[in-house]
């Protein structure tokens, strides 16, 4: 009885200490590296579409690069490999540079496939008006890409925030490397990463509903 009640008091306790930077850095630190990635992923997407060779050969490596190696890896080597190479990051920046390079990578084979994913009619209908390249894009192509996007844009968005937890290897402060130094206090780790998982289960479980919540507006959007 006296060992539940020191782990419940330590759950109560503990709840905040984890939540806290769950707010001050966890999110930031998702919502940040997302829209980074995001550009980054457009840019991308368009280079290919374009088929502009020389770019188009760099992202290309850029994709191939990110896509076949381990997150993990391409954090440690921002943080710890580029200080050799005379440039110095401090955690934060490193994990928002790290996440934004590989949300972009990832997303941009996304946001292709929702593009090319358009009627080639459609090109050939704003053409038609009179539009240019950029304008059929802009006008016509983006807007349609984009409700086939959503979807697996936020599942991508969903799976960022759970990967933020990786940013603990090279100690920022979030959730679960708070979780860590308060597991290493009290040696209760079950206990305390069973904590920290279903708070990264709250922030997920609301996402999913926004995004239930935004697919059924795309849904009803495209019956009208």
């Amino acid at each position: 009885m006296e060992i539940s009640d020191r782990i419940i008091t330590l759950i109560i306790n503990s709840f905040w200490t984890i939540l806290k930077p769950g707010l001050i850095y966890t999110i930031p630190i998702t919502l940040i590296s997302f829209a980074i990635g995001l550009v980054i992923a457009i840019a991308v997407a368009l280079i290919h579409i374009a088929n502009l060779k020389v770019l188009k050969g760099i992202t290309s490596f850029y994709v191939w690069i990110i896509r076949g190696t381990p997150l993990l890896v391409q954090i440690f080597i921002i943080f710890y490999g580029l200080p050799s190479a005379g440039i110095t990051l401090n955690p934060l920046p490193a994990s928002i540079i790290a996440f934004s390079l590989n949300v972009g990578a990832y997303s941009s084979e996304t946001i292709r496939a929702a593009i090319l994913s358009i009627h080639k009619g459609q090109w050939e209908a704003g053409e038609s008006l009179g539009m240019t390249y950029f304008q059929v894009l802009r006008r016509i192509i983006i807007p349609q890409a984009a409700k086939v996007s959503i979807p697996p844009l936020f599942n991508s968005f969903i799976g960022l925030v759970k990967d933020t937890s990786l940013a603990a290897n090279i100690t920022v402060a979030e959730m679960f490397m708070v979780t860590q130094r308060i597991a290493a206090k009290t040696y209760e780790p079950l206990i305390l990463y069973c904590e920290v998982a279903f708070i990264y289960l709250m922030f997920c479980t609301v996402l999913n509903k926004i995004q239930k919540s935004a697919e059924m507006k795309l849904s009803i959007g495209q019956k009208i």
